[in-house]
């Protein structure tokens, strides 16, 4: 594949793992630090508040963008890589191709989304057709056809159902059913009455519900939100926790399709599955709550059909708001948001036509942007830090204390297996099916939804395909699949500020080396744990070793637990747990990897700095961010990762290497007794 280049700011070379391949890149006589000296508060100590001392002048001197609920390093990539792609698709609307090639189509997606004239012409007609189809419905038995039908035109319903590997059979795929249907991004924000902020949320929810449905032309929308609002409370009523989700062993629950009816009876199961193109190409699935699945059947019995007609009319509008005529898309925002995350503006609509580009054509897009913006030399030098890190975490599991030799036999086997994904995959995806308009924006959203479900389905019956990527080499983040056991890594991290070619490997390795040890932690995390080397759902753990695993992890929630980002908003310890095991035991392997790529040489002193020290600091600097308020409790209700400063300053404090670092002794407040401190691996 021929690969153009463009400055260094955007293609910068990957850390390097070794002397040899740093002095191709830098006068090693002369090697700079790539500390961001100007964020480093002097008064502040690192003994006192490491986070403050690294980020402190950054923290007082930044304000959050106007049209963002947080910014950070990792935003700020962001926002290169959307800068980047912006290049690329202008580039390719000015010159589109061929009627029906890839470039047409991106070309056609994200023209349509900046046609407001089109879109406010339209308003809300090209929702008619399917509102009219939940109109017709006359029975409770139609249900199950008209669910499947939204499914398939992506329309968020109380259950999804995907195929994806199966856990007991990663050589295989199987249909997964699991519980969906909110408007608000946790259970919580519906059944915590005790919780002023969380109610106060979802009064504007009910009043946003019925705002909408009032703009589409409902004459009785106050009675038809306060209908649509029952029965998601009812929902998240019967919803598992997101920390009971993290469990793969009890959310893997096998289930003939003839047993469904008995597990959910209140819903005609094989009409479900024959509208839905599941059967007969499978005759099972594994549901991911069955307790979920049978609250769910009670709520059909119990709710008015009525009333899930309302219900579904808004889950039509939610789903398309975003790409509608320009009053509903400042409604939709004033609440998803503002309301919701804090954030006083709006992105830019170019922003937006981007992302909904980007997610309706990923691989066609991402085919571009490797062409453009990734040097071929990237790759293999990534191999050889990433190989270092394999290395690392090898010897890191033979010196573990609190495991056996039976279990770290299994370990070193899973690590041995373990794929990396790098940049882009060697095998783009197909839309030569996928047909696009240039001035309809609904269409082309229901075209892109339409193939990304058929492509979803066709793999029913087939061999896992084990070089499939989950993430595209445009996404500004990484990943592991306990399934495939692979770790990805896109290309676009793979670039400045997570890597600075000017800078020694000290800063790269915290930066950017971090993602690789994170990742592998991740096989090896409490959920990642109980999958074995093949990606098989299995227990190959010693008992002993497994209630010593479970020791250390309780000692992490326990640490998190005690952090409070929003006063009164505590971080969930258990829900963040294979995150936090992640950064810990990342960092861990990130300073073993460090000093293997010293050769037994002393880190250089840079700046008054230490190798050591620099590498701290450059982790600390990649989780420096800011928050919102509502984000933030947004984030500690919903997502499994901690807050920036506390995966920064939470994750020091376990290391050993850091206290030698910084000099940290005790009563320093940095400092955490020996017996406290936490590293799984």
């Amino acid at each position: 594949m021929k690969r153009s280049l463009i400055s260094a700011a955007c293609c910068a070379l990957l850390a390097l793992s070794s002397p040899s391949l740093y002095a191709q890149a830098n006068n090693p006589a002369a090697p700079v630090s790539g500390i961001d000296l100007k964020t480093l508060d002097p008064a502040v100590s690192p003994k006192d508040d490491f986070y403050g001392y690294v980020n402190g002048v950054w923290t007082r001197n930044t304000e959050i963008p106007a049209d963002k609920s947080v910014w950070g390093t990792y935003i700020e990539l962001r926002e290169i890589a959307q800068g980047q792609l912006r290049g690329l698709i202008d580039a390719t609307v000015k010159n589109p191709g061929k009627p029906g090639s890839e470039a047409h189509k991106i070309a056609d997606l994200y023209t349509s989304f900046m046609n407001d004239k089109a879109r406010n012409a339209a308003g809300f007609k090209p929702l008619h057709a399917e509102l009219a189809r939940i109109a017709a419905v006359k029975d409770k038995k139609d249900l199950p056809a008209l669910l499947a039908y939204l499914q398939g035109n992506g329309v968020a319903t109380p259950f999804s159902a995907y195929v994806a590997p199966d856990a007991q059979d990663p050589e295989q795929y199987t249909v997964n059913i699991s519980q969906s249907g909110l408007g608000l991004p946790d259970r919580d924000y519906y059944l915590k009455d005790d919780d002023a902020k969380l109610h106060a949320v979802r009064a504007k929810y009910l009043k946003h519900i019925e705002t909408m449905l009032a703009m589409s032309g409902d004459k009785a929308a106050g009675e038809h939100a306060a209908q649509i609002l029952d029965i998601e409370t009812r929902l998240a009523a019967v919803q598992w926790t997101r920390v009971q989700m993290r469990d793969p062993v009890k959310s893997y629950n096998r289930v003939d399709f003839d047993k469904f009816a008995a597990l959910a009876p209140a819903f005609d199961w094989n009409a479900y599955f024959t509208a839905a193109g599941l059967a007969p190409k499978a005759s099972s699935a594994v549901v991911r709550q069955p307790s979920f699945m049978t609250g769910f059947s009670e709520t059909v019995a119990a709710v008015p059909l009525a009333s899930w007609k309302s219900y579904l009319n808004w889950r039509i509008i939610e789903s398309y708001a975003s790409y509608l005529d320009s009053a509903t898309v400042k409604e939709r925002f004033a609440f998803d948001g503002t309301v919701l995350r804090g954030v006083p503006q709006s992105e830019p609509q170019w922003q937006l036509a981007l992302r909904f580009t980007d997610n309706a054509i990923s691989d066609a897009v991402g085919k571009r942007y490797v062409e453009m913006y990734l040097p071929p030399e990237t790759r293999p030098r990534v191999m050889a830090m990433f190989d270092n890190f394999v290395a690392s975490f090898k010897d890191g599991i033979e010196q573990l204390d609190w495991m056996g030799p039976e279990t770290k036999k299994e370990a070193q086997l899973k690590l041995a297996a373990l794929k990396p994904k790098i940049a882009y995959p060697d095998t783009w995806r197909d839309y030569s099916s996928m047909q696009t308009q240039p001035n309809d924006l609904i269409a082309n959203v229901r075209a892109a939804r339409a193939w990304s479900r058929q492509q979803n389905l066709a793999k029913l019956g087939k061999p896992v395909d084990r070089d499939e990527w989950s993430m595209t080499p445009q996404t500004v983040n990484a990943s592991y699949s306990p399934a495939l056991n692979a770790i990805t890594i896109p290309a676009a991290i793979l670039q400045s500020p997570f890597f600075n070619v000017k800078a020694e490997d000290a800063v790269n390795y915290g930066l950017l080396g971090i993602t690789f040890g994170h990742e592998i932690s991740h096989a090896f995390d409490d959920s990642g744990s109980q999958y074995d080397a093949k990606g098989r759902l299995r227990n190959w753990w010693t008992a002993q070793d497994r209630a010593a695993f479970k020791a250390l992890a309780a000692g992490l929630v326990k640490q998190y637990g005690a952090y409070s980002p929003v006063p009164g908003y505590h971080i969930n310890g258990e829900l963040t747990l294979g995150e936090n095991i992640g950064d810990n035991s990342g960092l861990s392997i990130t300073y073993k990897a460090y000093q293997r790529s010293l050769g037994g040489k002393p880190s250089p002193v840079i700046d008054g700095l230490t190798g050591e020290q620099r590498l701290y600091i450059g982790f600390a600097q990649k989780w420096r961010a800011k928050l919102r308020p509502e984000a933030a409790i947004a984030q500690i209700k919903s997502d499994p990762h901690s807050p920036g400063e506390f995966r920064a300053k939470g994750t020091v404090k376990n290391q050993p290497g850091f206290y030698e670092a910084f000099g940290i002794k005790p009563g320093d407040p940095m400092y955490l007794p020996p017996e406290q401190r936490v590293i799984m691996w």
